[in-house]
């Protein structure tokens, strides 16, 4: 047989391989990586749309969680992943918005090797205090870290973070200049506001909601261009004193490249089915994220579009990993 017949026919097999795969699929536990540490606001959204999509599936969904890194190790462990629909990673606002932009070395590329499946929700960030910090909306607090200068501590969950980015946004638009202490992730950053080591953190609502529903922190402000479902008594950054202010994070589900068309579609469906139930979506809105549920087109674009806004930023703000 001449090598191009044969070629063509090696190319023919394996696409009616790949095919009957996507057939059958899924025949088997799915592998959801989660690039963050258990309990946290990602964490807990994951958990949420994968045990409803499961229902769906007709197939378990384990959530592996990957942290470190702000997320990157989790990210090159499912871009590595075999592209077979039982491999997929619950993509967030720091893996691929700012973490490309921040880290160097970084061993994978937020746009090329990820097939985008779907948004799960976007996160909005509370700008919470420590009861005792003398400040009760955006113009008093803004007023106070002008006159106590160095002397107000931010606290943010280390660089390229969510709370991180929020921060220096807030403090470039309000003309002010904060002084950053960074912890190693999230729950450091909040305990540190709790203990009031720190007095100021602009961290996911999720992680905040509970702690100002019991008095222990305020919530001064919300970062999105409206005020959050999980928590309308509180106004947005913009409408507080600091005209445009917007900022939100994310969590989707995004797939190896090449990962098979069929199979994504199916995702797709099953994930935008299962955000239309009442219960699920009470359970997000509960956490103070919000669905977010739309076309794969518009979610690909979606993610180039906050990609390319957020290394604009990155440079612009002087963010490193350092």
């Amino acid at each position: 047989m001449e090598p191009r017949l044969i070629l063509l026919a090696a190319v023919s097999c394996c696409t009616a391989s790949m095919t009957h795969a996507a057939d059958a699929w899924p025949n088997r536990p799915i592998r959801m990586i989660v690039p963050n540490a258990a309990g946290g606001a990602n964490d807990v959204v994951a958990r949420l749309v994968a045990q409803s999509l499961a229902a769906r599936l007709g197939q378990p969904i384990v959530i592996d969680n990957r942290g470190g890194a702000g997320g990157a190790i989790g990210a090159e462990i499912a871009a590595a992943a075999t592209p077979d629909g039982y491999t997929l990673l619950a993509a967030t606002f720091a893996t691929h918005s700012v973490i490309p932009h921040v880290q160097k070395g970084t061993r994978y590329d937020a746009l090329r090797d990820f097939t985008p499946v779907a948004l799960f929700v976007v996160q909005y960030s509370m700008l919470a205090a420590h009861p005792s910090l003398a400040a009760g909306n955006v113009r008093e607090l803004v007023a106070l870290v002008k006159a106590r200068l160095g002397k107000v501590f931010y606290a943010s969950a280390g660089p390229g973070s969510t709370s991180h980015v929020a921060g220096l946004m807030f403090a470039r638009q309000a003309g002010i200049e904060l002084t950053v202490v960074p912890y190693k992730g999230g729950s450091p950053a909040i305990a540190s506001l709790l203990a009031n080591e720190s007095q100021l953190n602009f961290g996911p609502l999720p992680a905040t909601a509970a702690h100002i529903r019991a008095g222990r922190l305020k919530g001064i402000a919300v970062s999105g261009p409206a005020r959050s479902l999980s928590a309308p008594e509180v106004p947005t950054v913009a409408e507080s004193g600091v005209p445009g202010f917007s900022q939100s994070s994310w969590v989707g589900l995004v797939a190896p490249a090449r990962t098979p068309m069929p199979i994504v579609e199916g995702l797709h469906r099953a994930v935008n089915e299962a955000l239309e139930s009442a219960d699920l979506v009470s359970q997000i809105v509960r956490t103070g994220a919000e669905p977010a549920p739309r076309s794969r087109a518009a979610f690909t674009a979606f993610l180039r579009e906050e990609y390319e806004r957020y290394g604009r930023l990155v440079r612009e703000l002087g963010i490193t990993a350092d």
